[in-house]
Order: structure tokens, then C-alpha cells, then sequence
């Protein structure tokens, strides 16, 4: 196999006429520029220089490699360009995985500001379900995802959790209804009313549950709505009580009011995951700030 570094050699002298021109350019002596040479005759096993005078010429393999080492030079200029564009975060991609919900609240000014600060990273922003974004972290396919976990959890192995948010449930209840006229309502006294479910079965449920089993209760769901918004229309219909957190309140059904509630408070964690021990790239410490400021903010 032919050397990079002999083939830039060669490519030395055929520009400067001459080995003694050539190694004082590089910085050698003569005799090891030589070496270098011959030990690059002996891989093409072909002549490379041939003398005239004091000088020397390319045979036509010489020229034809002199060539390709200038491409080569080119190249990988070129290449250590665009390796300090890459880790200065001038370039590069940044893959994300996030949940409908913290979308609007966290995303959004997280990816603002890396646009603002980065404007050449692309950002790749994919909508998943929480519990699928933890093997794309873990197995390198994402750079960050969002996700909800119990907050006393460690988390797996591969992965490291930051803190963004505590994220609390309200109430919504129908226009009207007995409670509406109250600043705060007790868990407790949600306990015989029928619930609108507003989760799938999963942590967020799961934070509803533990808050309700806490004040001494299960809830009774009568219907369950899957989303946020529906959830609103089901309780604004007189189907039954729901709590939903306030980043998923969004715009409120006029028909229902929205309480803050106590005894216990339901509350979901929600966490950026990063993979352990992955080098960050400046854009994904420039995210994964504007995701603490957003967290902090809400």
C-alpha cells in the first residue's frame, strides 16, 4: 500500500525541481527526504525521479502519484476544516426525541436558541412516545430525548437524566360543579366523582395513581380520552372530573375551570436523557441549557 505521507514527499520535490528544495521546505535533511522516496519507489516498484542536472523530474508514474497527492492534500485539508467546524458546533446535526407536550414549553426555545447560536447544525426533531426514546439515546440513533420518570428512579444503565421540571396536574371540572367555586381542591375529595381518564398507561398515569392512592383512593374512570384536549370536552360535557398537567392544558375548554390541587399535589418529572460518558457537542450543551432555562421558566 502506497504512504500518504511519502507520496506528499514526492509531491514536495516534483514541485520544487529538487530533493535539497524540497527538504528544506519540509523541514528534513536531504538524505532522509531521499530514503522517504526510494522506500515510495519500492512500494509502486517502479522508478519515480529521474535526474537531469542538479535536479530531478517525474517519470510518468511520479507525475501520475504527484497528482493524486495533491488531491489527497486537498482533501484532507478539507477534512481537518470541517473536523474543527464539527466540534467548534458550526456544523454538524443534532437528533431529538420528544412528547407532544413539551413541544411548545421546551423544545421550541431550546431549538430557537440553537439556531440563533449554531446556525449551521441541523436539528432533527422526531415526535415519539416517551417510554420509545430511551433505546435511540442509549444506542446512539438520538443525541437527547425528553422524557417523564418517577423522580426518585435512577436511571438505566447508559444513560444520564437531568432534571428540567416538576410538572403538576390540575384539576378540571365541569363548569358549575360544586367545587368549581374553590381556589384549590383536595385530592380527597375527587375520590367518589367519576374520573376522565386524560393518560395511557405509563408514568404519567402512574403519577396520577400514587397521588390518588396517597389521599386513600383509586380513581373510578368512566371514559378515557388518550389526550388532553378531548379530556377537556369529555369534563366539559358532564362525563366526569379529569386532571391534567399544566403544560398540557393548552387552550382551555370553555366549558370547564381548571383548579390547582392539593393533598397530595400529582405531579410528573420530566427529564432530559443524555448518553453516558458520549462527548457533547456545543449545540447540545447550547439545547440542553435553553431546556434547564425553558424548565426553569415554566
Amino acid at each position: 500500500m502506497l504512504d500518504v505521507r511519502r507520496m506528499q514527499m514526492l509531491r514536495a520535490v516534483v514541485t520544487s525541481g529538487s530533493v535539497t528544495a524540497a527538504a528544506a521546505r519540509l523541514g528534513y535533511t536531504p538524505s532522509a527526504v531521499s530514503q522517504q522516496i526510494a522506500v515510495l519507489e519500492k512500494e509502486a516498484r517502479t522508478p519515480l525521479l529521474e535526474r537531469v542536472g542538479r535536479g530531478v523530474r517525474p517519470t510518468a508514474a511520479g507525475l501520475m502519484l504527484t497528482e493524486y497527492a495533491d488531491v489527497i492534500g486537498r482533501q484532507v485539508a478539507e477534512a481537518e476544516t470541517a473536523l474543527v467546524d464539527l466540534l467548534e458546533g458550526r456544523t454538524g446535526r443534532l437528533a431529538v426525541r420528544y412528547f407532544a407536550t413539551a413541544g411548545a414549553a421546551l423544545v421550541a426555545p431550546a431549538v430557537a436558541k440553537v439556531r440563533a447560536e449554531h446556525p449551521g447544525v441541523q436539528v432533527e426533531l422526531k415526535l415519539v412516545d416517551y417510554e420509545d426514546s430511551l433505546p435511540d439515546v442509549k444506542e446512539g440513533r438520538a443525541d437527547l430525548a425528553l422524557v417523564v420518570r418517577p423522580s426518585e428512579e435512577a436511571g438505566p444503565d447508559g444513560v444520564r437524566l437531568v432534571r428540567l421540571l416538576d410538572d403538576p396536574y390540575l384539576a378540571v371540572l365541569p363548569k358549575g360543579h360544586p367545587l368549581a367555586g374553590r381556589r384549590t381542591v383536595s385530592l380527597a375529595d375527587l375520590a367518589e366523582e367519576p374520573w376522565v381518564g386524560s393518560e395511557w398507561p405509563g408514568p404519567c398515569l402512574d403519577a396520577q395513581l400514587l397521588a390518588c392512592e396517597a389521599a386513600g383512593f383509586r380513581p373510578r374512570f368512566v371514559v378515557d380520552s388518550g389526550d388532553y384536549a378531548t379530556a377537556q370536552g369529555f369534563v366539559a360535557a358532564g362525563l366526569g372530573v379529569s386532571l391534567v398537567p399544566r403544560l398540557g392544558l393548552g387552550s382551555r375548554h370553555p366549558g370547564v375551570v381548571v383548579r390547582e390541587v392539593r393533598g397530595p399535589e400529582p405531579v410528573r418529572s420530566i427529564f432530559a436523557v443524555v448518553r453516558e460518558g458520549a462527548p457533547q457537542s456545543p449545540a447540545l450543551r447550547s439545547f440542553l441549557g435553553a431546556l434547564r432555562d425553558a424548565g426553569g421558566a415554566t
